[in-house]
């Protein structure tokens, strides 16, 4: 599984030019499904998704925010929302040819059950969660807090991925 996280001020996400979701200060999380993805790997993704700390203290609002003060609180501290885009591109492999390869992302039926279930997984946290529309074209407005970008991934346990591959 595969996951990128941008700290925002605000963001959203349209589909068919009709804005499906929306939040303000907290997490936008791109969301990449492997094959070998398990509940294992959700609930691993999702408690750390929650737990990290990426937020500074001593902040009433984004713009009061000071690059080099110690980022000590998570989206759960600062009471902040999530929305959550799933991306199979994040599994685009490029070393090869000119045109990516997406071998490497869970077919659609399998990676569409386990996003709704990290889905819920975060959202049993009690923050707000907005969602993008599965499988849909979207078109993703983010302002980037910092800009604060990661990058997270987690293989599915007992898998070594270059020999499964």
């Amino acid at each position: 599984m595969r996951v990128v996280i941008q700290r925002v001020t605000t963001s959203s996400v349209a589909v068919e030019g009709q804005t499906i979701g929306q939040i303000g200060r907290g997490l936008t999380l791109f969301v990449g499904i492997a094959p070998t993805d398990t509940a294992a790997e959700l609930a691993w993704m999702a408690r750390k998704c929650l737990d990290l700390r990426l937020f500074p203290v001593g902040t009433d609002s984004p713009e009061g925010a000071i690059s080099n003060q110690r980022w000590d609180l998570s989206v759960q501290d600062i009471q902040g929302e999530i929305l959550v885009i799933s991306q199979f591109t994040l599994y685009g492999d490029c070393r090869k040819g000119r045109r990516p390869s997406f071998d490497g992302a869970a077919p659609p039926t399998q990676a569409q059950a386990l996003y709704e279930e990290f889905v819920a997984r975060l959202g049993a946290s009690g923050l707000r969660v907005a969602t993008g529309q599965f499988g849909a074209t979207m078109q993703v407005s983010i302002a980037n807090d910092g800009p604060v970008t990661l990058l997270l991934e987690r293989e599915a346990q007992g898998l070594d991925l270059a020999k499964a591959l």
